[in-house]
């Protein structure tokens, strides 16, 4: 069976309908039951023998028998490099037992910008109301808008033709840690650090909080060292008492981070706001690990979020996705993104995890 290229569709007519529509989900039905596939479904049928030829459909254009027919070599090259990558997705996931539609208007309902195909859960197809991925294609050195990702798989196509699927997902991050602390603690900004001197017991030990000075003999005494984005975050609240008050303590986190620091303390407080403990993730190369349930230090599991926080305008590279994904799984945590734009404000928090389709 031929196939007719017309414009971006190859257009297939006579059992067409029936053949590849309603038995395998390919194209969309026309009239006299006729389908139109998008190019890259016609190459996979092209490639998979399930199709003869593609014929380019020109006006006064030769005589049929006289047309030079397309095969699977000759079409994808026709095609150049806009389908290159997505063909190998597309049969990637074809032969995992998907039936997938391009994301584009007449194959599905409402397109997004942000994905090239629909994929159906297994046993549905265009017909019916389920979708189980909606996923983006991008080759290994492309660039990824932060702002474009959440609610779509990205597959990445490597130089090899590997392809990597990563998740991405809007995330909710919630916990049930909230601890009562008292107002006026003495502290000393030193450094990089603020030391509290005569901690009471819950701000570490209750609210985890800063880290002992020297707890090796379960002293409950010593001092408590404060990151800067902890220090900043209680001093706003009252909690700490130092000279030049938070303000002090936002300068000198200007000083060493720039203005990072303030995005780092926007998110630190949402995260605290939102029941979730915050601790430094610079031994898994984050910003914070995370810790939704925390009753007391002794009592403490493992940490189950890695958040790196970025201005709401960041492009990602898909090897940096990669890195960072591969890290968080290794040490079995999830990997967060939180994103901040003007004025402080976050604007999304996206998970991005690895995905076996």
């Amino acid at each position: 069976m031929d196939g007719r290229l017309r414009d971006d569709e190859v257009v297939v007519g006579g059992d067409a309908r029936q053949r590849y529509y309603d038995s395998s989900g390919y194209g969309r039905p026309l009239e006299e039951n006729r389908v139109a596939l998008s190019r890259v479904e016609a190459a996979y049928l092209l490639f998979k023998g399930d199709m003869d030829s593609v014929v380019r459909d020109t006006p006064g254009s030769r005589p049929e028998a006289d047309e030079t027919r397309m095969g699977f070599r000759e079409f994808l090259a026709d095609a150049g490099d806009e389908i290159a990558t997505r063909f190998l997705v597309y049969a990637d996931l074809r032969d995992r037992g998907f039936y997938l539609s391009p994301a584009r208007e007449g194959w599905v309902d409402a397109p997004r910008s942000n994905a090239d195909f629909v994929v159906y859960p297994r046993g549905k197809g265009p017909w019916d109301d389920a979708v189980l991925y909606r996923v983006r294609v991008v080759g290994e050195r492309a660039d990824v808008p932060a702002d474009e990702l959440g609610d779509v798989v990205l597959a990445v196509v490597d130089e090899e033709s590997e392809i990597t699927y990563l998740e991405t997902d809007r995330a909710d991050l919630r916990g049930s840690s909230a601890t009562d602390l008292p107002a006026g603690v003495p502290a000393d900004l030193l450094d990089d650090r603020v030391l509290v001197w005569d901690p009471p017991e819950v701000l570490h030990h209750r609210g985890f909080y800063g880290q002992p000075l020297d707890d090796r003999d379960g002293d409950r005494d010593s001092a408590l060292q404060l990151s800067l984005v902890e220090a900043a975050y209680l001093a706003d609240d009252g909690v700490l008492s130092l000279g030049g008050g938070a303000e002090t303590v936002r300068e000198r986190g200007r000083a060493v981070e720039g203005e990072r620091f303030d995005r780092r303390l926007r998110v630190y407080r949402a995260l605290r706001e939102r029941g979730v403990v915050p601790k430094t993730g610079f031994k898994f190369g984050s910003d914070f690990r995370t810790y939704a349930d925390v009753e007391s230090v002794e009592e403490l599991g493992h940490s189950e979020c890695l958040v790196r926080v970025l201005p709401a305008d960041r492009v990602f590279s898909p090897r940096d996705l990669a890195l960072d994904v591969r890290l968080a799984h290794g040490v079995r945590k999830r990997m967060i993104f939180a994103l901040v734009g003007p004025n402080e404000r976050i604007t999304d928090w996206i998970s991005v995890g690895r995905l076996t389709p």
